[in-house]
């Protein structure tokens, strides 16, 4: 008994399956006739194929036109099978070429220069000059130029000036130091008040001082009056 219903199942299963595929291609039958019926207009969509191309950009070409798909493109053919492009045979970039531009389909090299402009003035390649008195230019092989300040290096006095025709400020006495607001020479000790020495001290061992002084209380003599008081000796 059991064996038959399970056969009795399965052949049902498959007349559900056989009515569903049947049902299936009836529709799309019926789908098919009634799409075909329909017009080129009638479609949200045409069918572009064989009647014209596009570009990257939309545009529309019609068959046999020639047309550059997108800037930097190689020139195209537009055919019933699709737009057919061919790159053409570019002239040779010079080797000391320093800049390239890509026009259309084959590279442009720009005109090689020989020369730096900056500020309006012109300048030879590899040629160093100065724009002021604290930055120093250089005209590249590229063309460009590039600039950097000065570095100026640490003075050995503490009243620098600058002079019209110098980036760095440079000492005309020195090297000194402060002794409050007073500038004295280093090497010397310099009595500031009467109870007051003063004298510039070096950095580890270099010539270069301590921007400010190193004081210290003078010895005071001793009274001379109390010399006076004291007992003569004399010895014969």
């Amino acid at each position: 008994l059991s064996t038959t219903l399970s056969l009795t199942v399965f052949i049902n299963l498959d007349l559900v399956l056989i009515s569903l595929h049947l049902w299936s291609g009836l529709w799309s039958a019926r789908v098919a006739a009634e799409y075909s019926t329909l017009s080129e207009p009638d479609y949200e969509f045409s069918d572009y194929r064989g009647k014209w191309c596009m570009d990257d950009h939309g545009f529309v070409i019609n068959i046999g036109e020639v047309y550059y798909p997108s800037r930097m493109g190689c020139p195209c053919t537009c055919t019933v099978n699709g737009p057919v492009c061919v790159r053409p045979k570019c002239p040779r970039i010079h080797p000391r070429c320093t800049r390239i531009r890509y026009k259309a389909c084959c590279p442009v090299c720009e005109a090689l220069t020989t020369v730096c402009v900056y500020g309006g003035k012109t300048y030879m390649l590899l040629e160093e000059f100065r724009v002021s008195r604290c930055e120093r230019c250089r005209c590249e092989a590229n063309g460009e130029v590039y600039c950097r300040i000065s570095d100026c290096p640490a003075t050995h006095c503490v009243n620098p000036v600058y002079e019209p025709d110098h980036c760095c400020p440079i000492c005309r006495t020195g090297p000194n130091c402060f002794a409050g607001s007073r500038v004295i020479p280093a090497g010397k000790h310099v009595n500031i008040d009467d109870r007051t020495v003063c004298y510039c001290t070096y950095w580890d061992g270099t010539w270069h001082t301590h921007p400010q002084a190193t004081c210290e209380e003078r010895s005071q003599p001793k009274d001379l009056g109390t010399l006076e008081r004291l007992p003569l000796c004399f010895y014969l």
